[in-house]
């Protein structure tokens, strides 16, 4: 199962210092509007998203259709395909993305610790 570009989305309290420590370890923003309260930062392929006050808690994400530079790729599984397989082996959803639809959607999903999983297709 191919799942797309993966980063995390970090749920902070101040975005400007967030911001400041991940530049630290080397992040250089890539994306986003600090003055919309979230970010995008890149180190290489690693991704991170720094977002304030959007979430409660951390997020895993992953973006089918993206490669690590929010560029689209040739061939990837549907986000709705996604879906469809993870129920069909049981995954429990916390929220789904249209069936009908086509083009981006999105569904979330929790590990069995609680982690969200957010899958987010843009394309």
């Amino acid at each position: 199962m191919e799942l797309g570009a993966f980063s995390v989305s970090l749920a902070v309290k101040d975005i400007e210092a967030s911001k400041h420590f991940y530049q630290q370890l080397g992040f250089t923003v890539f994306m986003g509007d600090q003055s919309q309260n979230w970010l995008i930062m890149k180190n290489g392929y690693r991704v991170i998203g720094l977002f304030q006050g959007m979430f409660d808690k951390n997020i895993l994400t992953f973006n089918p259709g993206w490669d690590s530079d929010a560029q689209p790729v040739s061939s990837f599984t549907d986000v709705r395909e996604l879906q469809r397989q993870l129920k069909a082996s049981g995954v429990n959803m916390i929220t789904e993305a249209d069936e009908t639809s086509t083009g981006p959607a999105s569904f979330m999903i929790a590990d069995p610790d609680g982690n969200t999983i957010l899958i987010d297709q843009h394309v």
